[in-house]
């Protein structure tokens, strides 16, 4: 994996801590091992440089597992004393399409954590977090929103009904969260810098709610990719509709700090989001 993510020997030995030579054996044994070449030499490159073969990719996805299911044991057997009750505040978007195999893995590493779920929009699981009700919330970045630690960049797309046509001269019909919401106002920015003509046809305070809009078929609304599932089809440039901006998923701890449990939920959570490709996501709803 490091020499995959620097690609350089030279590099992938500082990261892991050993010399090139050291490195250079190693990626000989394990060929020997597995009997195929995994890597592809630059032997122009001074500094080492490689590349994965076809069969080097296929180990890869293999060695992120393992490693994953290394830093699991590990956190698993160094967790018995955690214990405690998190309050976690997130989005019901996000919950739905971001945390489940975060939160799994979780209860396996700590099973004495006891979580309790508050979905809810950002603004308001911010307003909470500051009243000191929840302990630790994921955001969407808004821009008064002070501090956090961003964990993840979610793009946005627009999405319809699978049989949706979009006739580019009729004004398009939105499905979107209520004024205030940075999602309603980033796809109206955007449709506004290219006039393109728009109406609200639903509003709704949830992702089911904008989720129906969308299935029933009479309406077009934007969710992150996380969010795509078979049900529904990405729309673009062909259908005459801009580019959206990517948005920005913070996480942020109540003002007083918190306890232990929490503050190994929050690190767990920027860990394992922040690593989750968003190819990664889009794929657990594909299968």
């Amino acid at each position: 994996m490091a020499v995959n993510e620097t690609g350089s020997v030279t590099l992938a030995g500082r990261q892991v801590g050993r010399t090139q030579p050291a490195i250079t054996h190693q990626m000989q044994r394990l060929e020997k091992a597995v009997g195929k070449r995994l890597f592809e030499r630059d032997r122009r490159q001074r500094n080492g440089h490689v590349a994965l073969t076809r069969d080097g990719e296929m180990l890869l996805s293999y060695a992120r597992s393992l490693l994953q299911l290394n830093d699991e044991i590990r956190d698993r057997f160094q967790a018995f004393n955690i214990a405690g009750h998190v309050r976690l505040g997130v989005p019901d978007l996000y919950a739905a399409y971001l945390l489940p195999l975060v939160l799994s893995g979780f209860a396996r590493a700590y099973p004495q954590v006891e979580i309790e779920l508050r979905c809810s929009r950002s603004v308001h699981l911010h307003a909470a977090l500051m009243r000191e009700e929840i302990d630790i919330a994921i955001m969407t970045r808004q821009p008064d929103f002070g501090g956090g630690v961003t964990i993840r960049e979610e793009p946005l797309i627009w999405v319809a009904a699978r049989d949706y046509v979009a006739g580019i001269d009729e004004p398009l019909p939105l499905a979107l969260l209520p004024t205030g919401s940075i999602y309603r106002q980033r796809a109206l920015d955007a449709l506004g810098q290219t006039g393109r003509p728009w109406r609200i046809a639903a509003v709704c305070d949830s992702i089911a709610g904008l989720q129906a809009a969308v299935y029933a078929g009479f309406a077009v609304s934007i969710f992150p990719l996380c969010a795509l599932t078979p049900d529904v089809r990405q729309l673009g440039s062909k259908e005459g509709l801009p580019a959206l901006p990517g948005m920005e998923i913070v996480l942020k701890r109540k003002p007083s700090g918190v306890e232990s449990a929490a503050e190994h939920l929050a690190q767990y959570i920027c860990k394992e989001l922040n690593n989750l490709p968003d190819y990664d996501v889009a794929l657990q709803h594909d299968q």
